[in-house]
């Protein structure tokens, strides 16, 4: 009678153990991820942007220019991560919002007799 008393409670015992020597290694493999790439936005504008926004936005291509742009940058946020029907391909898959951030910060700081750099 007592061995059947005792089985629900090392049953519990085990599992407790269980869980509490699996969890740590969760949590070392989590920390060992390396850290993402930092975005070399230079790079990734004259690759994937210039191709229709030449010459770094500077001037009008076959996509309007982007410097001195009077749109906001919450709006060019939105039309680089959901693109526009008609217009632009959207690019939420290709860049993180925080890549995005720095895509429009670059934008921002272009100058026209200036070569472009990251921000």
């Amino acid at each position: 009678m007592r061995t059947t008393k005792r089985l629900p409670r090392i049953r519990h015992l085990l599992i407790g153990a269980v869980l509490a020597l699996g969890l740590p290694c969760t949590a070392l493999a989590d920390e060992q991820k390396p850290p993402a790439k930092p975005l070399d936005v230079k790079k990734a504008f004259s690759t994937i942007c210039g191709y229709c926004h030449g010459d770094y936005g500077r001037k009008p291509s076959k996509a309007p220019q982007l410097m001195n742009s009077a749109r906001s940058d919450d709006y060019l946020f939105n039309i680089i991560k959901n693109g526009k029907p008609g217009g632009m391909a959207a690019f939420s898959s290709a860049f993180t919002d925080d890549q995005i951030h720095q895509i429009v910060k670059f934008i921002r700081n272009l100058k026209p007799d200036e070569e472009p750099r990251n921000p």
